[in-house]
């Protein structure tokens, strides 16, 4: 693994039975920097991310995350998890439990901190997000925008080296939208290691160091925001751009 690499596929492949989702996939993301990956629908791209902290295990090539391969049936699995926090689509909080002990659960049971060193975490990163006032509030209870900021708080609270993000606001009403995207831009300004799959190209131009495009389980392009936005290289790239920056 390259010095200050914290994420490493080299020619990663993914089959869903006949089906080749991924295909010899290269990519290195180093330490503090924020990749931005979009793509049609079923271009791969929430597979790949996926597939960097195992819940989807690659069939061919190599994954390594911190040092750690990703292969086989690993035992360290909830290790290199800890490490990465992840934040889906639907928020997947626990609705059994208020905000703060959301936040709290995973410290404890992973990491084995105290009660009181993970309710300081919680109630910090809570700050972070902006909504420290719901601390005590269930999810049910919270908007769209405002349980998604929980689940990034959640999984700032395992201290994580690198945040993944699937489509983040795609469930999100569009007023809600600004709100998790001005978090996403704040930890990124904090020099959090990200890789975002997101469709909000307005993000992507602001806080992107790499744009990714894939395609058909591939990467077609990749490139800083003023070449990928200005002059991208691919005609499949450039059929995306028109459509998606339409609307």
């Amino acid at each position: 693994m390259s010095a200050q690499a914290i994420i490493e596929a080299r020619t990663a492949s993914k089959w869903y039975g006949q089906f080749q989702a991924l295909k010899d996939i290269n990519l290195t993301v180093h330490k503090g920097e924020r990749i931005v990956i979009c793509g049609p629908s079923g271009s791969g791209k929430s597979t790949l991310i996926r597939c960097f902290n195992r819940l989807e295990a690659h069939q061919a090539g190599d994954i390594v995350v911190n040092g750690v391969a990703l292969h086989g049936r690993m035992s360290n699995v909830a290790a290199v998890r800890s490490n990465v926090g992840m934040v889906f689509q639907h928020f997947n909080l626990f609705p059994h439990m208020t905000v703060l002990m959301n936040c709290m659960a995973g410290p404890m049971w992973v990491k084995g901190v105290s009660v009181a060193e993970a309710r300081k975490t919680a109630l910090q990163f809570l700050e972070r997000v902006r909504i420290p006032e719901q601390a005590n509030k269930f999810p049910v209870q919270l908007s769209g925008g405002q349980q998604q900021r929980v689940a990034i708080a959640r999984s700032l609270c395992m201290k994580p080296d690198v945040m993944l993000f699937d489509e983040p606001t795609s469930a999100l009403d569009p007023e809600m939208v600004s709100e998790v995207l001005e978090t996403m831009t704040g930890l990124a300004r904090d020099g959090m290691t990200m890789v975002c799959v997101t469709h909000e190209m307005g993000f992507a131009r602001a806080v992107a160091d790499r744009v990714i495009f894939m395609d058909a389980g591939q990467i077609v392009e990749e490139g800083t925001p003023d070449a990928f936005f200005g002059n991208p290289r691919h005609d499949r790239t450039k059929l995306f751009l028109s459509q998606i920056l339409k609307h």
